[in-house]
């Protein structure tokens, strides 16, 4: 598809916030954010050229593949809730920061949601620094995937998917949902004639089957477990060892691979779970290698939050990543 730029959208009324003064040195996300119009890319919006350091944000406002897995429905007001955390964080860099708004999935129509989001973000990719999108369930996944492949960015690349995760997300089902994302992904590699760079981190045994395993082998998934991330050498050492592998990246984060303490609204909370500062540290190990184009964080479910507290953990990472990148 030829990338066409997002619409204008009127600023999300969630980037308000504190000011400190006028200067650079005291600016948070929210004062990044255009009060509205274009995408800078369009010329309209702006007087200057094109932000050479621009970072672009689309939120998917979808739990029906939480719902569809028979998971906890409510992730759909996530991408609000993340720009609420976000909003107040500092700024450490000069990047530009455009918000292109969020496609929403309403009843059943999950499918034709992802391919629009795909859309935007193939808009976004070619003008953009970074992509990050906020999840919605983990079927963001996928929409975030047609985006890449929609940006021709994959042409003659070897792209890698380091997911960070609790769960594979490999199961086949009649109907798409947030836990078939990746074997999605797979075939529509194949049949583009592409090989599967597939790599998760905090795999939590006692919930995926052997059936997901043994799809995980055929696929030749690489993971570690949750109990293997406790250790944050061994998850280095896995992450800088498959960004090696790769030539473009793209980076996914599940929040329910943190421990339920440290993020109590997700759709599957944590039981074991893998500590937040090694979580962070591959998110900003693969946006230091210079590969990544995208970034997702998904599963965030307000309804069952804690004070904010994954919302909080979702923004700490995103602005890790942006800084990093």
């Amino acid at each position: 598809m030829s990338p066409q730029l997002a619409p204008p959208a009127p600023a999300h009324p969630a980037w308000t916030g504190r000011n400190d003064g006028p200067s650079p040195e005291h600016r948070r996300w929210h004062n990044a954010v255009p009060a509205a119009g274009p995408h800078p890319a369009a010329g309209r919006a702006f007087d200057d050229p094109v932000p050479a350091d621009l970072v672009s944000i689309a939120g998917f406002r979808s739990d029906e593949g939480v719902r569809r897995n028979q998971g906890r429905p409510g992730a759909r007001h996530a991408p609000a809730a993340i720009r609420q955390a976000l909003a107040p964080l500092a700024l450490h860099a000069g990047f530009a920061v455009h918000d292109a708004g969020d496609v929403a999935v309403n009843g059943f129509g999950l499918e034709a949601g992802q391919e629009a989001l795909g859309e935007k973000i193939a808009a976004l990719l070619p003008a953009s620094r970074l992509v990050l999108v906020l999840g919605g369930g983990h079927e963001t996944a996928y929409a975030s995937y047609l985006g890449l492949a929609g940006s021709g960015l994959l042409e003659g690349r070897r792209l890698g998917i380091l997911n960070l995760d609790a769960h594979f997300d490999l199961r086949r089902d009649a109907r798409p949902s947030s836990g078939t994302p990746f074997l999605q992904i797979a075939e529509a590699e194949a049949a583009a004639g592409r090989g599967f760079r597939y790599a998760v981190a905090g795999i939590s045994e006692p919930n995926n089957t052997r059936a997901l395993f043994e799809t995980a082998a055929r696929l030749g998934v690489d993971f570690l477990t949750d109990e293997q991330c406790q250790d944050g050498a061994a998850v280095e050492r896995f992450v800088a060892g498959f960004i090696d592998s790769v030539d473009l990246l793209y980076l996914t984060v599940d929040l329910d691979v943190l421990p339920a303490a440290t993020a109590p609204g997700v759709s599957a909370p944590a039981a074991f779970g893998v500590p937040f500062p090694a979580i962070a540290a591959a998110c900003r190990q693969a946006a230091a290698s210079g590969k990544l184009a995208l970034a997702d964080v998904v599963e965030l479910n307000p309804a069952y939050d804690v004070d904010g507290a994954t919302a909080r953990c979702a923004a700490r990472l995103l602005t890790t990543i942006a800084h990093s990148a």
